[in-house]
């Protein structure tokens, strides 16, 4: 088995500003409720965020040596995402290699173990997100693939797929999906952007959502009173 692949095809950096503009909440919503990497993830400070092509790796419990070669590897504007068996006991990422990223021009870093030095991760402004804050160190003995499908935080990721990440949370979008999911993003943010109007107009939860039949079918009472003109 080829360990570390190299070659594969990235959305443009055009489609991925575009998509950027959104959240990650409004991209899973567009695209059916999909995409949602696990709630465990998340950044180390609120007002990170990050959109990219992602590099999957998959290291070792409380080992990081094949997070340094996906570094090594990885393109200006990529997102690399390691899959470590959700081991929170180890920091297998810190200010260090934070520096070597950023050094790259590399869009963030997500994973599912731990990461440590964040006071200097936050000062050096690469995002990272995690499954939680460890100080403990790790070793550099086991290797393992770069750039295959893997699973991560429930979701089957491919490199080059989209990462995008904020206070939220992570989603991810298909590479081949991506200009659809523009599309689709936009028509939502347009039609919650008309909803919240309206109701800075004068309308009703009930009334906007249309809620009026669901309501009536499951015998909804109103104590004291019949029920609003709404319904």
């Amino acid at each position: 088995m080829i360990h570390v692949k190299t070659k594969f095809d990235r959305p443009s950096e055009d489609a991925i500003a575009r998509l950027s503009k959104f959240s990650s909440a409004t991209v899973h919503e567009a695209q059916g409720r999909k995409g949602a990497l696990s709630s465990k993830i998340k950044p180390i400070d609120r007002s990170m965020s990050f959109c990219g092509p992602a590099v999957t790796v998959v290291c070792a419990p409380r080992d990081n040596l094949m997070l340094q070669v996906a570094i090594h590897y990885a393109q200006k504007g990529d997102v690399v995402l390691v899959s470590a068996g959700e081991y929170a006991e180890a920091g297998t990422f810190g200010d260090v290699l934070g520096n070597a990223m950023k050094a790259k021009g590399l869009a963030g870093m997500v994973t599912d173990s731990g990461v440590r030095d964040t006071k200097d991760l936050i000062e050096l402004g690469l995002p990272v997100f995690s499954g939680s804050v460890c100080i403990k160190g790790t070793v550099k003995e086991t290797i393992g693939p770069i750039n295959h499908p893997l699973v991560f935080g429930d979701e089957i990721v491919y490199p080059g797929d989209v990462l995008l990440g904020d206070a939220d949370g992570v989603v991810v979008v298909r590479k081949d999906e991506i200009e659809e999911v523009i599309k689709l993003s936009q028509a939502r943010v347009d039609a919650e952007d008309d909803l919240i109007r309206r109701y800075k107009d004068g309308g009703t939860t009930i009334e906007l959502c249309k809620l009026t039949d669901v309501l009536k079918a499951k015998g909804l009472l109103v104590e004291d009173a019949e029920l609003e003109p709404a319904l």
